[in-house]
């Protein structure tokens, strides 16, 4: 049956009830010219003219139905050999965004893009790549989502392309001593990039891709080669902080060695749930405002916080008004309080860093 054309059936229909073409076209109203062109395969069968034919031979419309759609896939074009390669590679990257940031080259040749997908991914073939659809908040790279993958292992590139000095974790404990002097000021996060630089941590920041909610990740070259990749998913002065020294945190303590460390929704870890995490957390929370300050503050001034008491609080402690009111919504959960003190990074940091996004590219081999 599936090999059987519609005018094939129809015709047989005819026979075993003696009709003629002229004798079908009287019973269905139509023209003889009508029915020959559906009896020669030079017009389909409609959904119409489908109920009108089973009426008239007392057969399910639905048969014929499906032998003009069998009939008419039969007859169609081959689809370009390129859909079922972007269906394939979509399944395990962000391809369009990845086209559209330059990331990786377009091309016409199926062949060529799995195996260019595949390279921008270290790997020989396209089934090498790794995906898995769930991520935790701190994941291997081969548990994590199409869009963390492909930002992390671009920032990988980015860092691999990097003159570095041999980190030292002397230097980057140093370096964030330094860096506490800068809290206060947001143009100051401009030495940022170079302090890690010299504590031999290389500083990437890529643009996230639609969807990836990543805030930060750190990875490692090799034993000596710590990376710090941050994608400024809300450019404000009091994440920026929290995020930069977060990672800090898990370089100085070795974290992410054997897989990259993502991170994403950077809040409300306990020790139980991941110490590695809750450790970074609670470093990047103490830098940014000392918690046994922050907690008698909030004891002492709950529930009435004036603008005039934060920005005092602040300049005591030598931070930027951001960093208290950050930690502020948090507490309060009312993420309209001060807003206007969570002022943008971004622009300050972006020509002194390496910077891949919002309308930068960095060419990489």
């Amino acid at each position: 049956m599936d090999s059987v054309r519609p005018s094939q059936y129809l015709r047989k229909q005819l026979e075993g009830l003696g009709w003629t073409q002229q004798d079908l076209a009287f019973v269905l109203g139509r023209s003889t010219a009508s029915v020959n062109q559906i009896l020669s395969d030079r017009r389909g069968v409609t959904a119409s003219m489908a109920k009108a034919l089973g009426t008239a031979f007392d057969i399910d419309p639905v048969t014929l139905a499906h032998l003009q759609a069998e009939h008419d896939l039969a007859q169609a074009d081959e689809p370009d050999p390129m859909v079922a390669t972007r269906s394939r590679v979509l399944s395990v990257c962000p391809l369009r965004e990845m086209l559209k940031r330059e990331w990786i080259r377009d091309t016409s040749d199926p062949d060529e893009l799995e195996r260019v997908v595949a390279h921008f991914f270290g790997e020989s073939s396209l089934d090498r790549v790794p995906y898995i659809a769930h991520a935790a908040r701190r994941t291997p790279a081969e548990k994590i989502p199409p869009t963390q993958l492909a930002w992390l292992f671009r920032v990988r590139q980015i860092a691999e392309e990097m003159p570095t000095e041999i980190y030292s974790k002397a230097l980057l404990d140093q370096a964030i001593e330094q860096m506490r002097q800068y809290r206060a000021n947001r143009e100051e996060v401009r030495h940022v990039p170079r302090l890690l630089s010299e504590a031999g941590v290389r500083f990437v920041l890529v643009e996230g891709l639609p969807g990836s909610n990543i805030d930060g990740a750190c990875l490692w070259l090799d034993d000596q080669s710590p990376v710090i990749g941050m994608s400024l998913r809300f450019d404000r002065i009091d994440n920026f902080w929290f995020v930069l020294i977060h990672e800090c945190a898990h370089v100085l303590h070795g974290h992410g060695r054997e897989c990259a460390i993502v991170d994403s929704d950077l809040s409300g870890t306990s020790p139980d749930d991941n110490e590695e995490e809750f450790l970074a957390n609670s470093f990047a929370s103490e830098f940014c405002v000392p918690q046994d300050r922050m907690n008698s503050f909030f004891l002492r001034k709950n529930p009435f916080f004036s603008e005039k008491d934060v920005t005092a609080f602040a300049q005591i402690l030598g931070v930027h008004p951001g960093l208290v009111v950050g930690q502020l919504q948090r507490r309060l959960d009312r993420y309209n309080f001060l807003r206007r003190h969570l002022v943008p990074i971004r622009n300050r940091i972006e020509h002194d860093a390496m910077v891949d996004g919002w309308g930068h590219y960095i060419p990489v081999g």
